[in-house]
């Protein structure tokens, strides 16, 4: 059964009422290949774009992003995070890792706002970059963790 459809398959907010409030937290990813042509901007661990730092614009988008994934993503809670932490770091050749880890104490899951998070920071990325090379390419998203509600998930 989906979850979002109702007895009559509308559309429907999951009603989560009767269930119990646990911590929660989410880990997403999201991962940015650049072409060199980007990449030679690169100094002491941070890209520079004629838009100011990208990495640091691309965690404060994150984190923005997912406190407003309620508002951008159809029936999905409002939800106010505990905490909202986005990492970058070059891995790999030419690829930029994203993850974004949001915590709560609630009744519902937090991994949309993850997903929302890491997925925001990708595409600042890419627009920061855009100037210099639209050879950028966001490659995957996808949850690495979660933590309570029903089953916790964590990625091998």
């Amino acid at each position: 059964m989906l979850t979002h459809l109702d007895n009559n398959n509308n559309p429907s907010m999951v009603d989560v009422s009767e269930k119990q409030v646990t911590h929660r937290t989410a880990t997403a990813q999201s991962i940015v290949v650049l072409p060199n042509e980007v990449l030679q901007h690169l100094a002491d661990g941070e890209l520079q774009s004629k838009k100011g730092s990208v990495f640091q614009t691309a965690i404060i988008a994150g984190i923005m992003a997912a406190k407003k994934t309620g508002d951008l993503i159809p029936l999905c809670h409002p939800l106010g995070m505990d905490n909202c932490k986005v990492t970058i770091a070059l891995s790999g050749i030419n690829e930029v890792v994203i993850e974004c880890t949001a915590s709560i104490n609630a009744k519902t899951g937090i991994e949309m706002e993850a997903l929302v998070g890491a997925s925001i920071a990708a595409l600042t990325v890419y627009d920061m970059c855009k100037a210099m090379s639209h050879d950028i390419v966001i490659k995957e998203t996808r949850l690495i963790a979660k933590t309570g509600g029903k089953r916790d998930f964590k990625r091998p």
